[in-house]
């Protein structure tokens, strides 16, 4: 594709390196199958391929955006399913995350948008916050129906979101480390999942453990920057990965920089891109599916349905390691229809495409449902989070089930077996 930038607007690295992936684009279609918003609408501007024309006219132009380009960059999940498919290798994240930071700096949007994406942006990267937040949404809960009628679209879908009950355990460090010390991990806190998931990180401290690595958790580690980098905000993005990096030099050498996230992992790989520096991050899918799985203890035969998150499978594109290891555990693994597809969750997708989303959950949720599975398995705190309202069977995080394989305890979520009634002669 052939871009207009004057030699000026090159002189910016983020102009030159859009410039560079829109020019990689040569309008082939693949990407239209793949991208879930296309498939939802058939609408061409909701396509990747349709993005990218808007975009390189926004970028070129200059100045604020027209309201429609606004529209269609803001209905993009950012689940990258077009760059698993693209034959040219576009960089579609450099160009998405650049929009939506171009949008935010010269476009004004109404006063109740920029006061939820505000709201979003302060409460969600900082765990206290939204604890605090969760305690209320749950009184709140029962008036859904009436924000709903209302037209507070956001506000019931947060509310739609809120789990059962919220807990921060912290991770306790009781879990003997293997025999044999193999080396050293950071284990990233991050913001929401120790706050709406807490057990994850537990699990993945005992797993970690039980394969021979010390977990640190070092101090001043904030939120990853993900959902600020998905809002358009640049900048406090940019600020929370220099954060991070100075608490993890702080923490001394490491094997890697683990992450139960999927989404917080896509950003630790984009480090490099977001903040000038390179990180040795891994899921905790990858990074035990490399150093190997310690022995399985308590095999179940569970039948699993894996849902792929998009930050896992196309965000850092690991495809085949999280199902191999839970069968490898002992699970009866069985396969989503349509697993290339988002769920709808995206950060908080969920909460500011609420009818999107739904739709997305919705469809889904009915592929999960024609597995017969009797629980899910998927990593990252969004997608579990999306997909649990909709679902008669558990969603657990696939850490979950392999702790419990090689000797931990069985996931809270999991009911107990049904007991046997004998029956009279």
């Amino acid at each position: 594709m052939r871009t207009s930038f004057t030699p000026a607007q090159l002189v910016d690295p983020e102009i030159a390196a859009s410039a560079k992936a829109i020019r990689k684009c040569v309008h082939c279609g693949f990407c239209t199958a793949t991208c879930p918003t296309y498939v939802l609408l058939g609408d061409e501007r909701d396509s990747p391929r349709g993005r990218i024309e808007l975009i390189k006219a926004m970028l070129e132009d200059g100045g604020p955006p027209p309201a429609s380009t606004v529209t269609h960059v803001d209905r993009c999940l950012s689940c990258l399913a077009c760059t698993t498919t693209c034959p040219s290798g576009v960089d579609y994240a450099q160009l998405i995350d650049h929009a939506r930071a171009h949008i935010e700096t010269h476009h004004v949007r109404p006063w109740p948008e920029r006061l939820l994406r505000a709201v979003l942006a302060g409460v969600l990267t900082r765990p206290g916050r939204l604890r605090a937040a969760l305690s209320v949404g749950r009184f709140a809960k029962p008036l859904t129906p009436l924000f709903t009628r209302l037209g507070l679209k956001p506000l019931s879908a947060m509310l739609n979101l809120l789990p059962q009950g919220v807990e921060d355990r912290g991770v306790t460090q009781k879990n003997p480390v293997a025999a044999t010390l193999r080396g050293r991990v950071i284990l990233l806190q991050g913001c929401v999942e120790p706050v709406m998931a807490p057990h994850i990180r537990e699990a993945a401290t005992r797993l970690l453990n039980r394969a021979g690595y010390e977990v640190v958790l070092p101090k001043g580690e904030g939120c990853c920057g993900a959902l600020s980098e998905h809002l358009g905000r640049a900048d406090e993005a940019r600020s929370m990965a220099r954060n991070n990096l100075a608490a993890w030099t702080r923490a001394g050498q490491v094997d890697a920089i683990i992450t139960t996230a999927a989404g917080c992992g896509t950003m630790l790989k984009a480090y490099q891109r977001v903040a000038g520096e390179a990180v040795p991050a891994k899921d905790i899918l990858e990074f035990i599916a490399e150093v190997g799985l310690p022995p399985v203890t308590t095999p179940s035969g569970l039948a699993v349905a894996y849902h792929a998150a998009c930050s896992l499978q196309h965000g850092q594109q690991i495809k085949t390691g999280p199902p191999a290891l839970l069968t490898e555990a002992g699970f009866d693994v069985r396969t989503v229809a349509e697993g290339h597809l988002c769920c709808g969750s995206a950060g908080v997708y969920n909460i500011l495409q609420s009818d999107l989303a739904t739709r997305l959950r919705d469809r889904k949720a009915a592929n999960i449902n024609r597995t017969g599975a009797v629980v899910v398995a998927a990593g990252n705190i969004g997608c579990m989070t999306q997909l649990a309202p909709v679902l008669s069977v558990p969603v657990v995080h696939p850490v979950e089930l392999l702790d419990w394989a090689t000797g931990g305890p069985k996931p809270a979520a999991l009911p107990p077996p049904q007991s046997v009634i004998p029956v009279s002669a």
